[in-house]
């Protein structure tokens, strides 16, 4: 089927008007969603701001936490950028290769990181005893700022490389050659013409970075950095008076949320392209010593952000061993983090498709406010999620409080847009044409959907799923506030386990969440890179 009859019938589709029971549905989703945030908000205003927090201790949180989400934007986007432009506008030989294994580093949380820099410097680590061995002195602890940025980076940057790929390899050729041939040197056509035309996806995936970093809870708590995120839990945890905590959460959301708006006025209109081919671009040719340099960087890359965490951990785990500490199984953690994660994997996903059916079939401004609405607050703080849906289960739904099912509301509110982008992505895919004469033949709307619709996007709804199990399975701050008591899953224990000096088990839980982890994300990080 061409691509102009596609257009036409989704053109067509989106001329009609949507359900009643379709927008009932996807507001019954959404809109839930949003109430913990907002009692959140009125409950920090109702308490009032006087004598709850000095304005200085305000004043640092929030010069920290900008401080370290800007060092990590810069570090994500110079690294992400470097690898995108390597593997995809150059002859660098196993493009496809580097561009994988690039990419691994998003099956390591931050938190495993922090504690890869603990174990693996200071007198005792592992780091530090190469370097002795070799003649120098030990790796000092990089706690505080320089830890949380490196844990950081490493954490964010395979996002930028991910988002760029597919959007060097769409940079139409012709406009730089009309720039060379008007003059132009290197520096002024990066600017002018790659810069403009990858912008979008380098300042969605900047975005998305600095709210990583602005959100992160595991990494700056067990490198003692002090940001609102770290204040937030130990005031929480730390004092009956839980106002301060509130404030601080409600301080946090407003600043997720100015974030977000900023980033959206500055983006500059949108230009129409659909319809319009580009042709392959050539590529940089490299000369041996800059093809020498580019692997030896890539190999460099992959070796410190996958191979020596790895290795750092396996050593700290063997050594222990050797020594006679004990390795607590983790096999009841393993199945708890297994289990969470597929029933929010499948609960995301299914509650996504109605979503994704309203805004890309019908025409519906509700729809649009629901689908933005969806991806702000799932762009908020997980720890200001969890406080939010701790507060209402304390104060309004007393029997939700510390269970599952409250749990699992924190997941769809987080991990919501993870499977609706694929799910609005494979919908677009499918010609409206054929739900419409599949309903020509005396179908119902559900059996159009079931038979026709459901098997042609199947794909992307699994795409988001296992997003959404991956990302679960590494999910710490809104876990930790609202599991059952005694529920632990593998981020808690290694969370906790870190927290008390106990490196042997705290190494052993992160391998086997790493490898949990790995293959799934693998699978899906080559599909996004083969269809890129």
């Amino acid at each position: 089927m061409s691509t102009a009859v596609v257009d036409a019938g989704v053109l067509s589709a989106r001329g009609r008007r949507a359900p009643v029971r379709l927008l009932g549905l996807a507001t019954l989703t959404v809109v839930p969603l949003l109430f913990p945030f907002g009692y959140l908000l009125w409950q920090a205003l109702a308490g009032g701001w006087q004598g709850v927090l000095p304005a200085g201790r305000l004043a640092e949180l929030a010069l920290n936490t900008l401080l370290l989400t800007g060092l990590v934007v810069i570090g994500a986007v110079v690294i992400g950028f470097g690898t995108a432009w390597l593997t995809t506008r150059t002859d660098l030989g196993g493009a496809r290769m580097w561009s994988t294994v690039v990419a691994l580093p998003l099956v390591i949380p931050s938190y495993v990181l922090a504690l890869v820099l603990l174990t693996g410097t200071g007198r005792q680590g592992i780091l530090s005893g190469m370097v002795v061995a070799l003649g120098g002195d030990p790796l000092p602890i990089p706690r505080g700022l320089l830890g949380a940025v490196l844990a950081l980076v490493v954490s964010t940057f395979p996002y930028v490389h991910l988002s760029l790929v597919p959007a060097l390899r769409r940079v139409d050729p012709a406009l730089d050659e009309i720039a060379r041939a008007l003059g132009a040197g290197r520096l002024k056509r990066l600017r002018t013409v790659l810069l403009a035309q990858v912008g979008p996806a380098l300042r969605s995936s900047a975005l998305l970075v600095g709210l990583y970093s602005l959100a992160d809870f595991g990494a700056v708590s067990l490198l003692g950095y002090d940001t609102f995120t770290r204040a937030i839990f130990l005031q929480y945890a730390g004092r009956i008076d839980r106002r301060p905590a509130t404030l601080l959460a409600a301080v946090l959301v407003l600043i997720a949320l100015a974030v977000i708006g900023l980033e959206r006025s500055t983006r500059p209109p949108r230009s129409e392209r659909k319809g319009r081919v580009v042709r392959p671009g050539s590529l940089h040719r490299l000369s041996n010593g800059r093809r020498f340099a580019a692997v030896t960087f890539l190999t460099l890359l992959v070796a410190t952000s996958v191979g020596v965490p790895v290795a750092v951990l396996a050593a700290w785990w063997v050594r222990g061993t050797a020594a006679g500490r004990e390795t607590v199984a983790v096999w009841s953690e393993v199945g708890r983090s297994i289990s969470v994660s597929i029933g929010a994997a499948l609960a995301v996903a299914a509650i996504a498709i109605p979503i994704a059916v309203l805004v890309t079939r019908y025409r519906s401004r509700l729809g649009a406010v629901l689908e933005a609405s969806a991806w702000t607050v799932s762009a908020l703080p997980h720890l200001t999620v969890g406080l939010a849906l701790l507060l209402v289960g304390v104060t309004l739904l007393l029997p939700l409080y510390q269970t599952l099912p409250l749990l699992f509301v924190a997941y769809v509110t987080m991990f919501l847009p993870q499977a609706l982008g694929p799910t609005e992505a494979a919908l677009r895919e499918v010609s409206p044409n054929l739900e419409e004469v599949s309903r020509s033949l005396g179908q119902s709307p559900l059996q159009t959907f079931r038979r026709i619709t459901m098997p042609l996007i199947g794909k992307g709804v699994l795409t988001g799923a296992g997003l959404v199990f991956l990302t679960t399975m590494k999910e710490l701050p809104a876990t930790l506030l609202l599991r059952p008591t005694e529920f632990e899953t593998l981020a808690v224990r290694i969370w906790s386990t870190t927290s008390e000096g106990f490196y042997t088990r705290a190494a052993f839980a992160s391998l086997v969440l790493i490898m949990i982890s790995a293959v799934p994300m693998h699978f899906l990080v080559s599909r996004d890179l083969r269809h890129a």
